[in-house]
């Protein structure tokens, strides 16, 4: 397969790095420097060690040659910025995008990036997104799946949408707070359950809070295979057939299953293969959530290693759906 885009790949630049580290503490952030790397908590969300890997350019550009990988859509991950109040949210967000410009300038072929904003401040978030959009090398924007304590049906966002929908860019969502903390702690389960059912909520309120009506045009892409969603729309629909409450989106639930773009993170062969009979090889797009521990070390290989995707799915998934739609 050529020309092969990631569109899951997290950085954490090293000036975010310095200014998260010195001013980050002041808002509730523990960190704590260690030889592998900064660490670093807030609330009870562990980051790191931020080992070179997610941090030195060099590094990860080896490891896309490694894997077959020519572009990765630099993204940033937990604990993202909201939590930081106004100013330092901002900076923080600011700091990001002016060094994905940097890391586009510097391997313009090979790194693009997802602008992170302050969505707890949405006006601050709309002007964010005004300045980054015009920086080299943004071709999307990045959020949680939820805004602190804001659902993204919130409408004090709808504005931040619209602007994203007029600028043809494309919105990239990913857990950082999980549902559930509490009884997610051991096992690793805040990862291995708590990201895939907050993709399935943040599914459902751009759904029955009417963000896919009321902006047609906006791309929203779903982390690790859509999470939940994909196998929970029934139910969603089945409620909605119900519950006259639930009758605040224009169709059933199942039939914005192809207003949503995924990645092809779903640890399985068959999950994958089910994904792209639900929604069309068109919609599903490679990732790898490089580098935290459970990443896919061959992303590439994931999917053109699956015997019962056509070569022409294949394809599609690993290079020609994310060029489209980050316009490479």
């Amino acid at each position: 397969m050529t020309g092969a885009v990631d569109v899951h790949a997290h950085w954490y630049p090293q000036p975010f790095l310095d200014l998260l580290g010195r001013e980050g503490p002041a808002h509730g952030l523990e960190w704590r420097a260690t030889e592998a790397g900064p660490q670093f908590k807030i609330r009870e969300l562990v980051t790191g060690p931020a080992g070179p890997r997610f941090v030195d350019l060099d590094a990860r550009l080896a490891a896309m040659d490694e894997q077959g990988v020519a572009v990765h859509a630099l993204s940033l991950s937990q604990p993202m910025a909201y939590w930081a109040g106004r100013d330092l949210g901002y900076r923080l967000c600011a700091t990001f995008n002016d060094e994905c410009a940097r890391a586009h300038e510097r391997s313009p072929e090979r790194l693009v990036g997802l602008a992170t904003l302050p969505l707890h401040a949405p006006d601050l978030a709309l002007r964010e997104l005004e300045r980054a959009a015009r920086l080299p090398g943004v071709r999307g924007a990045y959020a949680a799946t939820a805004v602190l304590d804001r659902e993204l049906s919130d409408q004090a966002l709808f504005p931040v949408y619209e602007a994203l929908e007029g600028l043809g860019l494309p919105l990239f969502l990913h857990p950082v707070f999980v549902i559930g903390e509490q009884r997610l702690r051991q096992f690793y389960l805040t990862n291995l359950l708590g990201n895939p059912f907050e993709g399935a909520i943040a599914a459902a309120h751009l759904i029955f809070g009417g963000v896919l009506d009321r902006f047609p045009g906006l791309e929203v892409v779903l982390p690790h295979a859509g999470g939940a969603f994909p196998w929970v729309a029934g139910r969603l629909e089945r409620g909605w057939e119900k519950r006259a409450e639930l009758r605040t989106c224009k169709a059933p639930p199942t039939a914005y299953l192809q207003r949503f773009r995924y990645d092809s993170i779903g640890y399985s062969d068959i999950l994958l293969e089910n994904l792209v009979r639900l929604v069309g090889a068109g919609r599903v797009l490679m990732g790898s959530d490089y580098c935290f521990p459970i990443a896919y070390e061959r992303p590439v290989d994931v999917v053109t290693g699956n015997r019962r995707l056509s070569d022409a799915d294949k394809q599609a998934i690993v290079s020609g759906n994310a060029r489209t739609l980050l316009k490479l």
